[in-house]
Formats: structure tokens, sequence, C-alpha cells
């Protein structure tokens, strides 16, 4: 070893290590837990957090249903006509040719059943939505129709049950329409709407914590000295939490002091189903967050192999599941997409689900190693996966130039243009 390159060299002094330039690098004894392992760890240790509550439809989107809903109708209820035509009995044209049908008194119209039955040779008019009357089981489009008012002309075959819709061939009677966990949709209120459900039993919103740590860390908008940064997280985190349907709770920043973190994690344990934090999930001098979880609650893991975001911290603090997220602003949002947001789904009474993404080409290349994932900033173009310039974490900047992610699983891999990528739109998260 050469011991006189940059000072002098003398034989009380220790000897530096070997220089690895490799931030992914395992330290003596500590074990790196892969990303698969990660989810299959949060599904098993997290439940749900809230209580329920029955509310009205108009109040039910965006929420989780607590208990399975079924049907106590048919969808439609009742067969009817599917056009604006003349209805009549389908096995009378059932041949080739034409077919002449006496015209009956009278129309069936929505909301305003025809009440007669419609004899054999006989046809009525009827218009779309419309009970099927007794006698008719097929509707001929009134575009096919010649009538002088006493009587229609068409030619046939007509198959059986034309231009019909039969009752309950959308929902059945009893049926279940969604199960516990289904987050309700626009769409699903239709669903629940047409057969006459006005309420639905859901669970409570999941009440979302979120702190920023760190000494250096000011408001936006305050006088700023040498060393101080804005905190840029919080209004980040705490508008992805809004946009999830969560209810958002600010414990703003706090400074890195032990006892200050303690007192603002038994605060958040009384008004919080979960917390996010920011800042402290390593294993620094300063890092009180993951020290505070270890030696007085409980961590479960932290140190995923992933970039960017590998000092995660997820643990509990008197029974209030906390996650500890990394204090650089790209690996937070992105540990918060990945990990915290399927969490979260569950401690909000729903499934565990992933965003999965699909398969577009790069546009870019890369040499990727083995042994983690990693989550490039990304966005469309022309179809093509195009990715942030640089890859450092600290370009904030690249969060809102993507507008999704491109996920490289943890095997080794030469990425050229052109290549099948996944990408993950933030929309899908």
């Amino acid at each position: 070893m050469d011991r006189g390159r940059a000072g002098k060299w003398n034989e009380n002094m220790i000897d530096p290590p070997e220089l690895r330039d490799d931030c992914f690098a395992l330290p003596p004894g500590v074990d790196w837990v892969p990303v698969p392992e990660v989810f299959e760890l949060l599904k098993l240790a997290l439940g749900v957090r809230v209580k329920t509550e029955t509310v009205l439809l108009s109040s039910a989107n965006g929420r989780f249903l607590a208990e399975p809903v079924f049907s106590n109708r048919s969808s439609p209820p009742f067969a009817n006509s599917a056009i604006d035509g003349y209805g009549f009995a389908g096995h009378q044209s059932r041949f080739e040719g034409p077919v002449y049908l006496r015209l009956v008194e009278g129309r069936a119209a929505a909301g305003h059943p025809y009440n007669q039955v419609v004899p054999e040779g006989s046809a009525v008019r009827i218009l779309t939505g419309a009970v099927l009357p007794d006698g008719v089981d097929t509707v001929v489009l009134q575009e096919d129709v010649n009538t002088d008012g006493q009587q229609i002309a068409f030619r046939g075959p007509l198959k059986i049950g034309k231009n019909t819709r039969l009752a309950g061939e959308d929902i059945q009677n009893g049926q279940l329409l969604f199960d516990k966990g289904h987050m309700v949709c626009p769409p699903d209120l239709a669903v629940l709407a047409s057969v006459g459900v006005s309420h639905v039993t859901v669970f409570a919103p999941l009440r979302v914590g979120v702190l920023s740590t760190g000494d250096e860390l000011l408001e936006p908008g305050s006088a700023s000295q040498k060393g101080d940064i804005f905190d840029a997280n919080r209004q980040m985190l705490l508008s992805q939490m809004a946009s999830l349907g969560f209810y958002s709770v600010d414990f703003g920043i706090a400074a890195d002091d032990a006892s200050t973190l303690r007192k603002l994690l038994n605060n958040a344990s009384e008004k919080c189903d979960v917390l996010l934090t920011t800042g402290g999930a390593s294993a620094g001098d300063e890092d009180h967050m993951s020290s505070l979880l270890r030696r007085e609650g409980a961590l479960n893991m932290w140190r995923i192999a992933v970039k960017p975001g590998r000092p995660m911290a997820m643990g509990l603090w008197k029974g209030l599941p906390v996650f500890g997220l990394p204090g650089n602003p790209v690996a937070a949002l992105v540990c918060t997409l990945v990990f915290a947001q399927p969490a979260l789904r569950i401690l909000a009474g729903g499934h565990w689900k992933r965003a999965e993404g699909f398969l577009v080409p790069a546009a870019f290349s890369k040499s990727k190693k083995p042994g983690r994932f990693e989550y490039l900033r990304a966005r469309l173009l022309d179809g093509r996966a195009e990715v942030f310039a640089s890859e450092g974490s600290g370009r904030i900047t690249g969060l809102s130039w993507a507008d999704g992610l491109v996920e490289l699983d943890d095997r080794g891999r030469e990425i050229h243009p052109d290549d099948l990528v996944r990408y993950i739109p933030y929309s899908a998260f």
C-alpha cells in the first residue's frame, strides 16, 4: 500500500478501507431486504385500522366497502325493447319472405306499459326501454318496416328475441355486486343505483399523518441562512394522500431531537391511523426516527434493495404503523408510490394492489447492475419511454418532468433503445 500519497503516514494511523465506489455495497453484518420480500412482509404485517360507517351513495365514491353488497333486484327488472320498432311473437318471422301483421291500437313506451295481450298475427308499436307486452318476444326495427297505420310489413327471417333485453340479463336478484375491500368508483355507483341500492357500509377515511424531520428544514417562504433548505416533502405527500381519498394530518417539521420526535410520535398515535415521516430513516448520528423505533417501538425492516430510497423504515409506535421514508424528495415519492400506497390501501380497508404498468420500447440506454430494483423517472414520447437526464435523486425537477416511472427488476441488464421496459404512469399509482 502506498502510504504517502496524501499526507504523512505514521505507524499509529489506521488503514483506510479499499475504495469500492459503490453506495450499494453491503455494510458488514447488514442484510438487504429484496423488494418482493418487502411486499410480502407488508401484506402479512398490516390490517385494517379504521372504523366503519354507512353512507349515501353520493358519499361513497373513493371509499372501501366494509361489507359485500348484493343486488336486491334484477337488472333489467323486466324484459324490454332495445330499440324503437314493432313488437310481436317472433315465431311468425322465422322463415324468409314477407311478413304481414295487423297493428293493434296503442303503444308501449318506457314508463307506460301496454297492458293488453298482443294476439297472434298482430304487432304493437314499441319504444326503447318499454316493457315487452304479453304476446311479444321480438322487436323489428322501425326502419325495416312499412306501415299504413293499420298493418305492418317487413321481410324475415328475424331471430326470436331479436332487439330485446331479457329480465336479469345484466344483474340477477341476490347477485354479489362488490366484495368487501372494493374501492367504489363512479361506474360502480351506476351499478348500485340501477338495482335500487341507496346506502353502503364503508370504512372511514384513513387518517394519514405526515411529518418532516431535519434541523436544516424550513417552511417555504421563511428567511433562510446558509445550510438551510425548504421542506419539499410535506406538500408533496399531503397532496398525494388527499388525492387517494385519505384524510391528511400535517405534523409540520421536527428538529433532529429524540425527545421532540418522541412527543410527536405519541401525539400522532392518538390522532392518526398511520404516519409517514421523511428523514432520519437511515443509521447516521442524527437519524433519530429509526433509532427511536428500534429502541422503543418496533422496527420491522429497513435498507431495502431499491434505488432510489434504500433507507426506509417500517415500524410500529404504540400500535401506530410508521413509514420512515428517506428525506430526499425523489426517494420519498418513489418509496411512497411503490411501498407505502399499497400498504395504505390495506390499512384503509382495501385490498393489496400494486401498480403494474405496461411494456413499452425504451428511448434510452443503460447498463444496470444486478441486485436491486431501480425506478427511473420517465415519460412517454411517441410511445417510447425516455428517462430523466440524471439518475441522481437530488434533481427534484425530474419528478415533475416525468409522468411516471420505469421499473427495472433486480436482474442485471444491458438496455438499448427499443428494448422493452416496464413503464408505470403516475396515474396507475
